[in-house]
């Protein structure tokens, strides 16, 4: 049986500290629908990966605070319809135009679609597939599948596939290790939570830097 809203705000979630503890329980308090969200949200938001939330969600369906097919569920058709989204810009704006938006996108350029769109040239559905389970590619193959009015059908099962199976793959780790996770947390949380805000802050800082250098270094050049 699902806990409600108070039940939650007196489990320790609790029995985790630091960013670890606040993570699972604002995911279990968001619940499912919640997975789909973030999900859907890295689809525009691509220096935040869903490798780094699926497993989470896994590991709260092996505690019995999520379900775990309805987590999955939720997560797959979180990509799928951000997936449309794209599909649906590149389809309206066409190439050129498309381009130029994804070139606006703070932190991302030109190079990111073309980058997309030199992929899906040369495997066409197959990247729609594949790409799902790239970084970065996922948030954009989509754009030329849309400009190339490849089929919405076609385009839709690719999608699902390649998402369901690299959801299930993520959630599947979260749960199936739950029960060597769970001792470690208990014990460990508030190391492991400032771990991972050092990492997490890291690559954001790396990401950041690096392409404002890139981009920097463009401009001198043009």
């Amino acid at each position: 049986m699902r806990m409600t809203i108070t039940q939650l705000n007196t489990h320790p979630g609790g029995e985790y500290e630091g960013l670890v503890g606040w993570i699972l329980t604002l995911m279990e308090r968001i619940g499912e629908l919640g997975v789909g969200l973030a999900v859907f949200l890295e689809t525009f938001i691509p220096p935040i990966p869903s490798e780094a939330l699926l497993p989470g969600a896994g590991f709260l369906a092996y505690e019995g605070r999520l379900n775990f097919w309805l987590a999955w569920l939720m997560a797959t058709l979180g990509a799928l319809v951000g997936a449309w989204v794209w599909y649906a810009i590149g389809a309206a704006f066409g190439r050129d135009r498309t381009r130029r938006v994804v070139g606006r996108i703070p932190l991302m350029d030109h190079d990111d679609f073309d980058r997309a769109e030199a992929f899906f040239a040369r495997w066409g559905g197959t990247a729609v597939l594949v790409g799902r389970c790239v970084p970065l590619v996922r948030s954009f193959i989509s754009i030329p599948a849309g400009i190339e009015r490849m089929s919405i059908v076609k385009f839709s099962l690719y999608t699902l596939l390649g998402s369901g199976v690299w959801n299930a793959l993520w959630i599947g780790l979260g749960y199936a290790f739950g029960p060597a996770i769970k001792p470690i947390l208990e014990q460990w949380s508030g190391v492991l939570s400032d771990a991972v805000i050092v990492i997490v802050v890291a690559l954001l800082l790396w990401f950041v830097i690096a392409r404002l250098v890139r981009n920097a270094r463009r401009r001198r050049a043009e």
